[in-house]
């Protein structure tokens, strides 16, 4: 059982195609992109911890079935986007503003928002976040993991750790 982490995936909203310029031709492909990365990744054991604004547009039915479609325990850290069909679709395992997590030894603090400080910081602990696209200047142990910064599929922690390497080549 492996542990991902993602963010800002926009389902249904239009405005994820013209501000964040994501590789689709219309929201029907988006949509059904995301999907297919986020199943290709993550198998039906795992658990995924999504980082807010899930789905802006589309109705309580829909996003209830973009929802059960999706692989892994899915856990849901509340965004600025998302509503009370999001925050009421049934398939979250957790629905919460923030969390600290213990995973691969390292503790973790979840937020839509990224932190200047954060409980564990001075210790190790990292902040993961979305919010805000790929566009702020990451610090150090902080780190964006929404679909713009990470790409559509969601991603383990080794990834993440490493995501910043890959950038500077």
């Amino acid at each position: 059982m492996a542990i991902f982490f993602t963010g800002d995936t926009h389902f249904g909203d239009p405005r994820a195609l013209r501000f964040d310029h994501r590789p689709y031709p219309d929201l029907a492909a988006h949509d059904a992109g995301l999907i297919a990365a986020w199943n290709a990744a993550v198998a039906p054991g795992d658990t995924v911890w999504h980082l807010g604004d899930f789905a802006l547009g589309p109705s309580g039915a829909r996003i209830r079935e973009i929802l059960a479609g999706l692989n892994g325990e899915k856990h849901l850290i509340v965004g600025n986007n998302d509503g009370p069909d999001t925050l009421d679709a049934p398939d979250w395992a957790s629905v919460r503003h923030y969390a600290e997590v213990a995973v691969e030894g390292r503790m973790v603090v979840l937020c839509h928002y990224a932190f200047r400080t954060w409980n564990g910081m001075s210790r190790g602990a990292l902040n993961l976040h979305g919010h805000s696209h790929g566009k702020l200047k990451p610090m150090p142990k902080q780190y964006d993991v929404g679909v713009d910064p990470m790409g559509p599929a969601p991603v383990p922690l080794a990834a993440i750790l490493t995501s910043r390497l890959r950038r500077k080549r």
